[in-house]
């Protein structure tokens, strides 16, 4: 037995949803023992990391001269190499309680649809951080396992994950991917929409922490039946002194109008190529949101009225996919016949 085999006998297999917002880690046996935000925070002349995580997010806007606070993955796929291997390294041995040679087996969520290059960048990432397999699946495949739907029966599921770098459709059936699409359109295409919104009405500059808390109290797909407010604070682009505003969820609601429509439209589009006999189970089982940002008000509401089919949110929307790949950690022949690698 060689040594890395040695080591794997004193680890625990791990499953990693490597979100643009949020990495989630489950570890066989114990749960999600890691929820942090995928933030670095760099010394730019070393490059030496100062801090990761929800520490690391703090520093977002307000880092001082020498410092940087990077999101290492983009749009749902790795961005930068080097410091997605340290950021993912160091959650490894967080969610391993600091245990320094531990070489576990990892299954990672990776959006649909992605190229060659993206899956190399994902795999070179993970066994940079010392691991001694990794496995990819589609992140529609685990949302759904995760949201506890039969992914191996002969009946097409449609799964919508919507989380903060990319928006994930799939039609699934029979432990395969029928069809699948990744929009570009999530969570952070929200929040800049957000920021662009406030800065052209209000001559107000704001970060993406004060969007996104504008998104979380305020946004909603379509206008609530009792209306919203939230005060946030900015930099005025008139005078440049700080300034407070007040905005509402019918403005929001309209800022966030062309992202709704392009993820309603990636819906009708991969029910278009649906098969005629998924389509009928689709048209009874309906559609199943997750992905935080399913959780946006009213969203499930105007998808339902864009296609006239039952749409439900995921019991817990936010570690669906986190949750779908540890259970194929637990099923390893599932594992076997969905992985992309």
């Amino acid at each position: 037995m060689n040594t890395r085999s040695l080591f794997r006998l004193f680890s625990s297999d791990l499953a990693v949803d490597l979100g643009t917002a949020n990495t989630l880690i489950y570890v066989n046996g114990e749960g999600i023992v890691l929820n942090e935000p995928s933030v670095v925070a760099l010394h730019q002349a070393t490059g030496k990391i100062e801090a990761v995580g929800t520490d690391a997010k703090d520093m977002l806007g307000r880092t001082p001269n020498g410092l940087i606070a990077v999101r290492p993955l983009r749009d749902g796929v790795v961005a930068d190499f080097k410091v997605a291997e340290q950021m993912l390294t160091h959650f490894i041995h967080k969610a391993h309680k600091r245990k320094r040679f531990v070489h576990p087996r990892i299954v990672i969520g990776v959006p649909s649809g992605i190229t060659q290059v993206e899956r190399h960048a994902f795999l070179d990432a993970a066994h940079r951080a010392k691991v001694s397999e990794v496995y990819l699946v589609e992140q529609t495949m685990a949302a759904a396992a995760g949201a506890g739907l039969a992914v191996d029966e002969p009946y097409g599921n449609m799964v919508v994950d919507i989380g903060g770098g990319t928006c994930d459709i799939g039609l699934l059936s029979l432990s395969g991917v029928v069809y699948s699409r990744s929009l570009r359109v999530a969570g952070n295409t929200m929040d800049d929409a957000i920021m662009l919104y406030v800065k052209r009405r209000y001559e107000l500059l704001i970060g993406e922490r004060t969007a996104e808390r504008i998104k979380l109290e305020v946004g909603a797909a379509e206008e609530l039946d009792e209306p919203r407010t939230v005060t946030v604070k900015g930099r005025s682009m008139v005078n440049g002194m700080p300034k407070t505003i007040t905005v509402t969820d019918g403005e929001i609601c309209g800022a966030l109008h062309d992202c709704v429509s392009s993820i309603i439209q990636g819906i009708r589009t991969a029910l278009d190529r649906t098969p005629p006999e998924l389509s009928a189970d689709i048209s009874e089982r309906g559609i199943v949101l997750t992905g935080g940002v399913s959780l946006l008000r009213n969203l499930d509401n105007k998808i339902r009225s864009a296609t006239g089919l039952p749409v439900s949110v995921a019991d817990d929307p936010f570690s669906s996919v986190v949750r779908g790949t540890g259970k194929m950690l637990e099923d390893f022949k599932l594992l076997r016949r969905v992985c992309l690698n």
